[in-house]
């Protein structure tokens, strides 16, 4: 399993790629949420508020979710992938059934 902890703009864009996510497999379940944001920028400090949403998927669709972001945004964000140690086996069981495991290829 793979989180994916993504910063936005606003709760619209948030819902259009969450959603967008949602029907095209790529996810399980999506967050969205208001945070506030500091940061340096040309020598002065700024704050400002921004949405962090938080995808759930498998292993294996990073570049297919941030394809799918950029088609929505055309700034530049943040975008980490983060490798649970542990899940729990209902949710677990409710991710493999939605979104299909991608299978390691080696080129032989």
């Amino acid at each position: 399993m793979k989180l994916y902890y993504v910063t936005l703009n606003n709760t619209d864009e948030a819902r259009q790629i969450g959603r967008a996510l949602l029907e095209q497999k790529l996810a399980v379940c999506v967050n969205w949420f208001p945070i506030t944001c500091a940061y340096s920028w040309q020598g002065e400090i700024t704050e400002e508020l921004e949405i962090v949403l938080i995808v759930k998927t498998q292993d294996g669709y990073g570049a297919e979710i941030e394809e799918l972001i950029r088609q929505h945004i055309n700034y530049t964000n943040f975008i980490a992938e983060i490798s649970p140690s542990a899940i729990n086996q209902g949710f677990l069981g409710w991710l493999n059934a939605e979104v299909p495991q991608r299978t390691l290829q080696t080129n032989s």
